[in-house]
């Protein structure tokens, strides 16, 4: 008597040797489905992300709009420059300073390059040196 039986198997089914005959169906499709699945599901972030910035932008209404054209003064480059030059302003064009503000702390003068890191430790040993 053998130590195994051979014995048919009753449990094989139609679709389980379709699967084995093609892996198209047990990899491939499922794959394909979830990237189609997964653009649709990107579409409406994506679609919601650019709502989002355009309502951001738009924070004035139509008719707020048309009150600050109402109100708004035209600027004409050659008025501006006449005005500057016969000294209708309160800046003084003909005598002025200079003055130079404190740099923030840990920034260098210009052209002076930053300090350089420090060189790493040496040892005492004269024998090491090569």
């Amino acid at each position: 008597m053998p130590a195994l039986p051979n014995r048919k198997r009753f449990n094989r089914l139609p679709w389980r040797t379709t699967i084995q005959k093609q892996p198209f169906l047990l990899f491939g499709l499922p794959f394909m489905t979830l990237m189609v699945i997964a653009s649709f599901g990107l579409q409406t972030l994506t679609q919601t992300r650019y709502d989002y910035q355009n309502h951001k932008g738009k924070a004035v209404t139509k008719e707020e709009q048309l009150h600050m054209d109402k109100n708004r003064k035209k600027v004409d480059i050659r008025e501006e420059y006449f005005r500057l030059q016969a000294g209708e302003s309160h800046v003084d064009l003909e005598n002025w300073e200079n003055v130079r503000i404190a740099r923030p702390e840990g920034t260098p003068e210009w052209g002076v390059p930053p300090s350089a890191p420090e060189s790493p430790p040496t040892s005492k040993d004269p024998s090491a040196r090569t």
